[in-house]
């Protein structure tokens, strides 16, 4: 489980103007990532934009990615699907590709009550050979949060090992983390709330997989740092940096929140010169005009460009 801690974010994907994977920007994320301190990388999260890939994107993608990192940190994988059979067939193809770990959340528009959703995670698990992390995204998931005891359960029978929280929930989070340190720490915690990062590393996550880390690798990497260090005065004065950046985020007024976070994220890449395009994928609009002028301006508040 130690090789699933610390800073590990959700890649995002390039893509060219005519939707197709940008590969040689995707190697210079891998570059930027590795370069800039993280501890591995997660593909096809909300981030990577996974649910707008075919099934064969999702493996090229996950194949070049690991060759390109060719070792240096893990790499994990989303398995994202509506049912159980389905993930479990996304799950395999992954673990063929070179995931080390899969990263699965509970079914989406099937509707499944409490024990199927626990079924679901164990018929997930016996059927791959690599761990297993259970996503708490309840945006994402007919509003479902996944229950704190049914997670730590999970774990102590070793049907998963971990589990990325992206509720936004800190105090279920809070209640998690009591929960797995009671019973002897069976998971590895993992928070993607990129803003309360400093105070999520104090109450006990063992790890962050903060989207913004697309773009600012650097800081989350001293942060963690210091709060390793103890030094926690030091941690809050770089949350509070990141969370000067990550105003990007809220510069689209009215659009789909793919677009808000994901196309902020990709527009600050683009003018860090990581990537080659601010391109979404279709039918999701890119920032353009003023709106590219408006994420250049907080990026430059921030120190991020000249």
């Amino acid at each position: 489980m130690s090789r699933f801690t610390g800073i590990i974010p959700p890649v995002v994907t390039p893509f060219t103007a005519d939707g197709e994977i940008d590969f040689a920007s995707l190697d210079r994320v891998v570059e930027h990532l590795i370069d800039g301190g993280m501890h591995g990388l997660f593909l096809m999260g909300s981030s990577g934009e996974v649910a707008y890939l075919t099934d064969d994107q999702r493996v090229q993608l996950v194949e070049h990615v690991v060759a390109k990192v060719a070792g240096r940190v893990p790499v994990l994988a989303g398995a994202i699907d509506t049912t159980q059979a389905r993930v479990i067939d996304q799950a395999r193809r992954m673990v063929a590709a070179g995931a080390e770990a899969i990263v699965a959340t509970c079914p989406f528009y099937a509707i499944n009550d409490a024990k199927e959703i626990e079924d679901h995670f164990r018929a997930i698990a016996a059927a791959i050979d690599v761990p297993l992390f259970a996503y708490d995204v309840p945006v994402r998931l007919n509003g479902v949060k996944l229950d704190h005891e049914m997670l730590v359960r999970l774990g102590k029978e070793g049907v998963i090992v971990g589990v990325k929280d992206s509720s936004g929930n800190d105090v279920s989070f809070r209640r998690l983390v009591a929960l797995n340190e009671a019973e002897g720490h069976p998971l590895s915690l993992l928070t993607g709330h990129e803003c309360v990062v400093d105070g999520m590393l104090l109450l006990g996550a063992d790890g962050l997989v903060p989207g913004y880390a697309n773009v600012d690798p650097v800081r989350y990497a001293k942060l963690w740092e210091a709060a390793q260090a103890g030094d926690w005065a030091r941690a809050r004065e770089l949350q509070d940096e990141i969370c000067a950046g990550f105003e990007i985020v809220f510069q689209a007024k009215g659009r789909s929140g793919d677009a808000a976070g994901i196309g902020a994220f990709k527009t600050a890449m683009q003018a860090l010169g990581v990537i080659a395009s601010n391109q979404m994928a279709y039918p999701v609009r890119g920032f353009e005009g003023e709106l590219v002028e408006r994420v250049k301006a907080v990026m430059r508040g921030a120190g991020l460009l000249d």
